[in-house]
């Protein structure tokens, strides 16, 4: 049976943008902008004859029919993640993290994480830097940055104020059970320092 469906990444974003009723905060979960988020859904409702947003200034509107065909299409992403994680063996959640270049892996203990989190498949690109983020290459990122990014989690790691280093995740996937996970190790790790050889613990923000 062949299945008459619009394209995937129009629907990603629909039910993004859905979920958020706003174009910005979609781009940020899919790591695309605004503005292409937008071109997927007007491809989309073009595609089915339908308009599924009010368009209002500085506000997002689902019309009845977007309202109708939401849940549908909502249901069937959950249904392929239910899939896709029923046909992975255990042990192969991948997390991709990235680290810009200055920073000591070693200071990460990274093999200890692996050791304590066997569900999850650590790797690590370094360099990397916010571009790698937002093109998905990386799920979560070490960088040094000013911590103030829209969108984005942001949590200290080192002491002061200003430019620092801070572990970056976005919005959308910043309660992701691997990326959780990560987090409580490193605010762990920092925890157990000596304090005379640490720096104090995450401060939590979002970029704004």
């Amino acid at each position: 049976m062949t299945y008459a469906l619009p394209p995937l990444n129009a629907l990603r974003a629909f039910e993004a943008a859905a979920r958020h009723l706003s174009f910005k905060l979609a781009g940020h979960e899919l790591h695309v902008t605004p503005a292409a988020v937008g071109q997927q859904v007007k491809a989309l409702e073009a595609r089915l004859g339908v308009q599924l947003f009010e368009r209002l200034h500085k506000q997002l509107i689902l019309t009845e029919a977007g309202q109708a065909y939401l849940p549908g299409i909502s249901e069937g992403f959950r249904q392929i993640a239910e899939a896709t994680s029923q046909l992975k063996p255990s042990g192969t959640v991948l997390l991709q993290l990235g680290v810009h270049g200055s920073l000591d892996l070693r200071r990460l203990d990274l093999a200890a994480f692996r050791s304590a989190h066997a569900e999850i498949g650590l790797r690590v690109l370094q360099p990397a830097g916010l571009h790698e983020l937002v093109e998905g290459k990386v799920d979560l990122l070490i960088a040094r940055s000013l911590g103030r990014h829209p969108g984005y989690r942001c949590d200290r790691i080192d002491e002061g104020s200003g430019l620092g280093d801070w572990l970056i995740a976005p919005e959308g996937t910043a309660d992701c059970p691997e990326v959780v996970s990560f987090r409580a190790w490193l605010r762990a790790l920092l925890a157990e320092k000596p304090r005379a050889n640490r720096r104090p613990r995450l401060v939590s923000g979002v970029g704004s």
